[in-house]
């Protein structure tokens, strides 16, 4: 197979237009190319005035040996794209099908790919199943109550389905688990441009599809999943887990425990830090939900006569600020919501989410500010350093985002951040999720967040332009972007107590969508290589 790549086309072409592009870098007539595929596309608009369309193409072609002898071009190479395999079973019986703890991308994948190999997983989820939980986050938005193991963190999916949807990751890929999780993807649902976009997304509304189905597609292959089933202990023997309680009291029994539990599942990291599972703190980052008219964006993005096709578009903003911290959007959704993002009561977190139209008039960002464990040691258990830290310092910030909105989400335009007042309503209205109030949003944070805020948001002016312009929304608090712990696993992806399987990015070891399902893909292998399956 061939691979070219920087192939330029204008905006607006057609598929018949690539093919005869295609054939003319090649120098081949059309009909000598059997088949050819797009294997990424992207947009080039380094210049605004003159925007182009970037594809790489895979091509089958008669005599593939022939062009490659012509002579080296460095946009034409022979290639051999990565297919994704499974190992071959291992040989130590499996008493129990493996269990599952979380149905968020990670456990999902996971419990997808054993079940496909006959290995009749048991997904255990906490929250409800996708419609019901969209129907109690969307009453929960209009004033109803929470339910604190249903929301916008947990239930079906994780907390990936109320977001922008972005499958982009930078995770190198040797093994083609990116791909295979793409493919997926469009078996259950998704359409087929994911597979080969630069910046591939789904949207809320179409999330919600996908994870059912995925869900009855295990069901069919033998798997098995239960909803409103909380994990609450781990039942071990000396260092080897023997299964896994539930709230109700039931005893599940395994010998293979995966645990994909989200980075907001705070009870449960409690829970086995106190049963011994080896832990450690890590950085996270927290901050604010920039708002922007979409348009102000696009423009500047794309320029203000860009075709429609291109959509709304999106940015990726980073800054080094003076005092050594690092400044960064996060989560960017273009025609978006800032949503009401909490989980427990009496706290306040906000997320971004979009649907797959990408429609709304505003975008947001997360603007988050690097933070280590120097930054909130003691803050868990009364100045003593403790593994648990970041979690104590997430609340902190969420409770005083929960008292500085009454309980609604606080706004402020960047204005009025900088001279910390309240301030009021400015030249353009929130897109929201949740009630909201203007109040002051800077009170929420410790000062060095306060003035990294201020600082960073005027510094990404110089790349943005318009960015830090006085009516800017600013609303938070945004305390959810990673996990602030990570559960230790060895070169068998197992921690200290055998047979649990720490997974995806509630675990530490991924950081969006992709990366989480690629982990529970890797998790599901480290299992098939160990058991037997069950069929």
């Amino acid at each position: 197979m061939i691979q070219i790549t920087q192939l330029k086309m204008p905006v607006l072409h057609t598929r018949e237009e690539l093919e005869a592009q295609i054939a003319g870098v090649l120098r081949v007539r059309p009909e000598e190319i059997k088949g050819w595929k797009i294997a990424r596309r992207s947009i080039d608009a380094r210049k605004r005035e003159d925007l182009k369309m970037v594809y790489t193409i895979y091509a089958e072609i008669t005599a593939e040996k022939k062009i490659l002898a012509k002579g080296k071009h460095k946009n034409i190479m022979s290639i051999h794209p990565e297919r994704y395999h499974f190992p071959m079973p291992g040989d130590e019986k499996l008493l129990y099908p493996p269990v599952i703890v979380g149905s968020g991308p990670a456990g999902l994948f996971c419990g997808y790919m054993l079940a496909r190999q006959g290995y009749r997983p048991v997904i255990l989820e906490q929250g409800d199943p996708a419609a019901i939980r969209r129907e109690k986050v969307e009453a929960f938005w209009k004033g109803g109550r929470l339910d604190p193991d249903s929301n916008i963190q947990f239930g079906e999916g994780g907390a990936g389905t109320f977001s922008d949807g972005k499958l982009n990751t930078g995770v190198k890929d040797k093994n083609g688990r990116n791909q295979e999780v793409l493919r997926i993807f469009v078996e259950a649902g998704a359409p087929e441009e994911i597979l080969y976009d630069a910046r591939p997304h789904l949207g809320t509304d179409l999330l919600l599809k996908i994870v059912e189905h995925m869900r009855n597609q295990i069901l069919e292959m033998g798997g098995e999943v239960r909803f409103r089933a909380k994990a609450v202990r781990l039942v071990t023997e000396g260092d080897k887990v023997k299964g896994v309680r539930l709230q109700d009291g039931e005893t599940i029994p395994a010998q293979a425990v995966v645990l994909a539990i989200g980075h907001s599942a705070r009870d449960t990291f409690s829970m086995l830090y106190e049963q011994g599972l080896k832990m450690q703190p890590k950085s996270f980052a927290v901050g604010v939900r920039v708002e922007h008219p979409q348009q102000m964006i696009t423009d500047s993005q794309y320029g203000p006569d860009a075709p429609e096709i291109l959509g709304a578009a999106s940015y990726r903003l980073a800054h080094t600020l003076k005092n050594g911290r690092g400044i960064y959007s996060f989560c960017m959704c273009p025609g978006g919501y800032v949503v009401n993002a909490s989980s427990e009561q009496g706290l306040l977190a906000v997320n971004g989410m979009s649907y797959h139209a990408r429609d709304s008039r505003n975008a947001n960002s997360a603007i988050v500010v690097t933070v280590g464990p120097s930054d909130f040691s003691g803050c868990h258990a009364e100045g003593t350093p403790s593994v648990l830290d970041g979690l104590a310092f997430q609340r902190r910030l969420e409770r005083e985002a929960f008292l500085c909105g009454g309980g609604a989400i606080p706004v402020q335009r960047f204005e009025d951040f900088c001279r910390n007042r309240p301030g009021g309503p400015g030249s353009y209205e929130p897109c929201m999720k949740g009630r909201y109030e203007y109040a002051n949003v800077r009170s929420i944070f410790p000062e060095f967040l306060a003035v990294s805020l201020e600082q960073g948001i005027t510094a990404l002016n110089r790349k943005l332009p318009g960015f830090s312009l006085p009516d800017t929304l600013l609303s938070g608090v945004e305390s959810r972007t990673s996990s602030p712990v990570r559960i230790c696993r060895d070169d068998l992806l197992e921690s200290n107590v055998r047979g649990i399987y720490p997974c995806g990015e509630g675990a530490g070891y991924a950081g969006g969508i992709t990366s989480a399902a690629m982990d529970g893909l890797r998790v599901a292998e480290a299992i098939g290589k160990k058991y037997m399956n069950i069929l």
